[in-house]
């Protein structure tokens, strides 16, 4: 995985299907129409158009710093960016949207005019890759067009403290590739007197979610009727109870629902983390030690098993109601958010996945090889089988009720509340009453 080999990364988003939101395409079954905004209004442009976010410190900076090449670039109206939610004052033209951010947002009356409109109003051929199977459905319409633009995309990895290893005598280039490996290895950090051998952000999404499709494991039911969670199978149940022993023996330490754990892990109070992908770049920088990324863990006596695991993070999306003229900057903007060069320095800088070939192959040089290895090991997973109606990713567990009962399940658990099949039965059975 240390050499980015246009071969192995190449054929691997192969399955991901370079296309051009204005070329024709095959025409998909007949669906329900996307929501439909107003025309825009006439007039001329504004003098910035405002872009907002809450991506933290680290991850603002590195956006910052795109914008500002941008500004250095055009001669229209200057892209401002603002740390804020969106609902916090007037609709921003740009809003960065988080899985929490989403949901109120696409509450209630259309916020938003689609992306793939937008680009197509403005004239300009917006060349992305194909949505692809293993993404988070939410930035797309019926149609599978862009709604927003996916700008965070991002799916759990391991990341290691090298120097933790080495003084445990574990191999630093070869992280554990499985969960009863993983045990082992933080036995071994437990005896060389780590005292938080492993810990999770998101454990929700990392330990539920995403462990229950790299095992081509159903996280969801559907019926034409309802969906309802469907994570009480044989391998989440054995795989959660596994984690509540870790807990118990203190091999497991968790410290929130969110990316909490990430910080802990920097300060390097912790030697192994499972998190988003993205983190890698901001990890580099932040923490004191040299840091290893490896994939995440597998139980290999589960048949076929690893599968794929799952796309999902922050999205871009253009608010309702501005003028035509705003919106002609607005895919100005985009159109360069996605060449080559801005591509390649979102990937290095915020470590999210390219999201189109020109991205894609121009971070195939080997000099950028070091910076990019958590983008091999989230491409490798993400293809590492093809997607199945069982590994797909779905809305559902987005929901903020839902994603809820999950983590309030898990912690009557961690907390020697519940065994594990008792909650994860809980978590299917609250979730069936949801609607």
């Amino acid at each position: 995985m240390n050499n980015f080999s246009r071969s192995a990364l190449g054929l691997a988003l192969t399955s991901l299907c370079v296309t051009s939101a204005l070329a024709a395409t095959k025409k998909p079954e007949p669906k329900p129409a996307a929501p439909q905004t107003a025309a825009p209004a006439a007039g001329p442009a504004s003098a910035e158009i405002e872009l907002v976010h809450t991506l933290g410190a680290d991850k603002g900076a590195q956006l910052q710093k795109l914008v500002d090449r941008y500004n250095a670039k055009t001669t229209g109206p200057k892209i401002v960016i603002q740390d804020r939610p969106w609902s916090a004052g007037t609709l921003p033209h740009l809003m960065i949207l988080g899985e929490r951010d989403q949901q109120a947002f696409l509450s209630g009356p259309t916020r938003y005019r689609p992306v793939h409109q937008v680009m197509k109003d403005a004239g300009i051929k917006m060349e992305t890759l194909r949505a692809p199977a293993m993404m988070t459905p939410t930035p797309l319409d019926a149609a599978n067009r862009l709604n927003a633009l996916p700008v965070g995309l991002a799916t759990p990895v391991m990341f290691y403290n090298k120097q933790a290893f080495k003084e445990a005598g574990l191999d630093t280039e070869n992280a554990p590739p499985t969960w009863q490996a993983l045990q082992g290895a933080l036995g071994k950090l437990v005896a060389a007197g780590q005292s938080c051998p492993y810990t999770t952000a998101q454990p929700a999404w990392v330990l539920v979610e995403n462990t229950s499709a790299w095992h081509n494991e159903p996280v969801v039911v559907e019926s034409k009727k309802s969906t309802a969670l469907a994570i009480n199978g044989m391998l989440e149940v054995k795989h959660v109870a596994m984690l509540s022993s870790w807990v118990k023996a203190r091999y497991l330490h968790l410290f929130g629902r969110d990316d909490e754990a990430v910080e802990h892990f920097a300060k390097g109070e912790c030697a192994v983390l499972t998190a988003a992908s993205s983190e890698w770049p901001t990890l580099k920088r932040q923490a004191g030690f040299e840091v290893g990324v490896a994939p995440l863990p597998y139980h290999e006596e589960y048949y076929g098993a690893p599968q794929n695991t799952l796309a999902d993070g922050p999205a871009m999306w253009v608010g309702a109601g501005k003028k035509a003229a705003d919106y002609r900057a607005v895919a100005q903007f985009i159109d360069y958010w996605l060449t080559a060069e801005s591509q390649v320095e979102w990937q290095r800088n915020a470590g999210y996945l390219p999201l189109n070939r020109a991205g894609l192959l121009a971070s195939e040089s080997r000099l950028l090889a070091a910076d990019l290895n958590n983008i091999h090991i989230a491409v490798k997973q993400l293809t590492n089988k093809p997607v199945t109606a069982i590994s797909k990713p779905s809305r559902y567990p987005q929901r903020a009720a839902v994603r809820r009962i999950i983590d309030e399940e898990l912690e009557s658990v961690w907390e020697d509340r519940k065994p594990s099949k008792l909650a994860l039965d809980t978590a299917v059975s609250r979730s069936r009453a949801l609607d």
